[in-house]
């Protein structure tokens, strides 16, 4: 069982045709674009709260000091173009126990009026060095935050 080919010069090639239809989006990182199969993912609504935002650029300006981009709180100050007493500030929030960072961190976005926790409505969290006062501090804020959004009442 012997097959011939064809292979005079004047033989067409055959061409195979395959139609594939998938649905794609597009995404650029910051290497360049990529085309991606499915649907585009829905962004998420609303704004990353405030307080995470800060807390991500104390983890920043700690990574900055931890490699000798800067050597100090006041050149950071003078790099940011921000007060020394506001890098304190911001720095603070590294004080905090690493679960309640992680909290603050992974905050659901704000999609309508303030955020639940502000840098002032955590205040009395920071006052204390020592983790289970913190953790018991941040309970009590968190509980007095969703008291008022329950929509339900408890009876005893």
């Amino acid at each position: 069982m012997s097959q011939e080919h064809d292979t005079s010069p004047d033989a067409a090639p055959t061409e195979e045709r395959i139609t594939l239809r998938m649905q794609v989006h597009t995404d650029a990182p910051s290497h360049g674009i990529i085309l991606r199969e499915g649907p585009k993912p829905a962004r998420p609504r609303g704004r990353v709260p405030r307080i995470a935002r800060l807390l991500a650029l104390a983890h920043h300006f700690q990574e900055l000091l931890d490699t000798g981009v800067v050597r100090t709180q006041m050149e950071l100050a003078e790099l940011t173009r921000l007060t020394t007493a506001r890098i304190t500030q911001i720095m603070n929030l590294l004080i905090l126990a690493p679960d309640i960072q992680e909290e603050i961190l992974f905050m659901p976005p704000v999609t309508r009026g303030d955020a639940p926790v502000t840098e002032k409505t955590l205040r009395p969290v920071l006052e204390t060095l020592v983790w289970s006062e913190q953790r018991e501090r941040w309970a009590k804020l968190r509980g007095a935050g969703r008291r008022g959004h329950s929509g339900t009442a408890r009876s005893n």
